[in-house]
């Protein structure tokens, strides 16, 4: 147990036992530098008490010499002159020379922050809300994020890349018609019956009730056709899709035939007219009480073209439905009702998706690189996903720009981008990637990834963790150290929220690798040369309202978004501006 010393403290006081701002006290008074742990403070103090005991033994040993004291006491004098010699020569000994680095924490604005997300928000689509990736809404969101960075005095670019991309033309329609008995009404005939609106018919309603999902076809399904619809139980049986060939089916979840990708797959290969997917796995309770409310997924567009001769299906539509909805369409088709099914949507071609990035330019070509994807799905806000994740770029940019006003230009050159395309399959990371690819090779020092870096509103009800990982051991050990630090310069915030680091080393694919499900992947695993690029992303506690209508600003957090702006801003700093005590 390390004891402390001088600062008016008695001998049998720890310095484990001291408080951090105590232990800071004692260094201030000694003029040694104050950063880092806790532990660090403690090393600092024992290594001056230490110096300490060694001047005491040279005082001693003199004393030997000219008083000629014993025989031990000699020996261990000259002992102590002979440490006190190896500290002259190789201070590093007792842990003196050592260059530790002092994070400086930047500031954060949380009312700034949110003005970022709603003014994201605003330029949502009129009816949907959302800023789907090749829309004229997401290309208005990018244009006010160059603006900004722009604004700000970063050198701007707008990347713009042509990526596989569908295009929603219209709101789409669904409703069933339980048809009236055969011979009624001057002997119309039932599906002809309900689309003279005569029948018992239910609509349903689109974004609360239905959604349609990633790349889903195009088709006008009317009562008249008297399209049955075919129960596919949870998608497994190939016997009831050969049952469905020429109808449209509904399967109950997906998991077990590989999600959306698989779901349409088999739909392609047994010429469906059209697909539902009922969930029953996602938000169930959480939102509405007794349902479980449909949410938007996309496919792999890839592994859909290779499984249907090299294009994805034009003419099946694809759509998601909650899961009361689902059980009632399955009821009234129980009961004989039609099925009227639109869908306007062009898959099959590419679209142009944005990435607006801003540069600082440093002393050399390494580059930082911070980024989010500002595109959302069609029908939501996105408020978490991710117009949280693109608002801590805006405000990380706005605080390190004043940073660079002050102190000048820094080590490393430091860029701002954010990506569209994200929710359909990383399109915008992916391009700027390949675009760039050998200048990342090169040049890439870190890569930090903002994706639902949020904490819910309702701290209380639903959590307050965030989960700080990376793959590289020297940058999440600094992220680790600045916390430590930003948890006493920021006792109104951090200590607010439980936080949690991890560092994963595994291949790609592995558990314990790098995800490849956000922006952060294209950076770490598809650089030339084998190169494997450095990466820090941060998650929140998660959303229930995730990829549906009720990810809105009711639910936004901006104060726990200060956490990521502060924490990778501090880092970003030091890297930038390092200052070392």
């Amino acid at each position: 147990m390390s004891k402390a010393f001088d600062g008016g403290m008695s001998d049998d006081v720890s310095l484990e036992s001291l408080t951090v701002n105590q232990l800071k006290a004692m260094l201030d008074e000694k003029g040694l530098p104050k950063s880092g742990k806790k532990a660090d403070l403690i090393q600092r103090l024992n290594a001056t008490n230490e110096e300490k005991t060694i001047e005491l033994g040279t005082s001693i040993w003199t004393r030997n010499v000219i008083g000629q004291f014993n025989l031990a006491q000699t020996v261990g004098s000259i002992a102590a002159v002979l440490l006190l010699t190896l500290v002259i020569l190789n201070p590093q000994i007792l842990g003196f020379g050592e260059d530790e680095p002092i994070y400086q924490p930047i500031g954060f604005d949380a009312e700034k922050t949110r003005w970022y997300a709603q003014e994201l928000v605003n330029l949502g689509h009129p009816e949907w809300e959302g800023r789907m990736s090749g829309s004229a809404e997401e290309a208005a969101g990018a244009q006010m994020i160059l603006d900004n960075l722009t604004e700000m005095g970063y050198s701007p670019q707008l990347n713009t890349y042509p990526v596989p991309m569908f295009a929603i033309n219209s709101a789409p329609i669904v409703s069933m018609c339980i048809p009236p008995a055969d011979g009624i009404f001057g002997g119309i005939v039932s599906g002809a019956a309900c689309n003279s609106g005569v029948g018992a018919i239910t609509e349903f309603e689109h974004r609360t009730e239905f959604v349609l999902q990633g790349y889903s076809g195009s088709a006008d399904i009317q009562f008249g056709q008297e399209m049955e619809l075919i129960d596919l139980g949870d998608g497994t049986d190939d016997g009831l899709w050969g049952a469905a060939t020429g109808k449209v089916g509904i399967v109950r979840g997906g998991n077990s035939v590989d999600g959306n990708t698989g779901i349409y797959i088999k739909a392609a290969e047994f010429s469906l007219a059209g697909i539902f997917r009922i969930n029953n796995q996602s938000n169930c309770g959480q939102i509405v009480s007794d349902d479980c409310i449909p949410i938007f997924k996309s496919i792999r567009v890839d592994e859909m073209k290779a499984a249907n001769s090299g294009s994805i299906p034009e003419n099946i539509p694809f759509i998601a439905v909650s899961n009361n909805t689902g059980n009632q369409m399955l009821d009234l088709a129980s009961q004989g009702a039609y099925l009227r099914l639109f869908s306007d949507v062009d898959n099959a071609g590419d679209l142009s998706v944005s990435v607006p990035c801003g540069t600082l330019y440093g002393k050399s070509d390494d580059l930082i690189i911070v980024g989010a994807h500002h595109d959302t799905v069609y029908h939501a806000q996105g408020a978490v996903d991710d117009t949280s994740g693109t608002a801590t770029v805006l405000e990380m940019a706005r605080q390190i720009a004043m940073v660079a006003n002050e102190s000048g230009e820094p080590e490393y050159t430091i860029r701002f981008c954010t990506w569209g395309g994200e929710e359909e399959g990383l399109w915008g990371s992916k391009a700027y990637v390949g675009a760039n690819a050998d200048e990342l090779a090169r040049n890439l020092r870190l890569y930090i990834n903002l994706d639902m870096n949020h904490v819910d509103i309702d701290i209380a009800n639903r959590g307050n963790s965030l989960r700080f990982f990376s793959n590289s051991k020297e940058d999440i050990n600094a992220m680790k150290d600045i916390f430590d630090v930003l948890e006493d310069e920021r006792p109104d915030l951090f200590p607010k929220y439980s936080v949690s680091t991890g560092l994963l080393l595994g291949e790609k694919g592995e558990p314990d690798g790098m995800p490849y499900n956000s922006d952060h992947g294209p950076f770490v695993y598809d650089l030339p040369d084998g190169v494997t690029g450095n990466a820090l992303t941060c998650y929140g506690s998660g959303s229930w309202e995730y990829h549906s209508y009720a990810d809105t600003m009711d639910r936004f957090n901006e104060e726990s978004l200060g956490v990521s702006v502060i924490a990778y801003g501090t880092y970003i700093r030091h890297l930038g501006w390092p200052v070392f005590a």
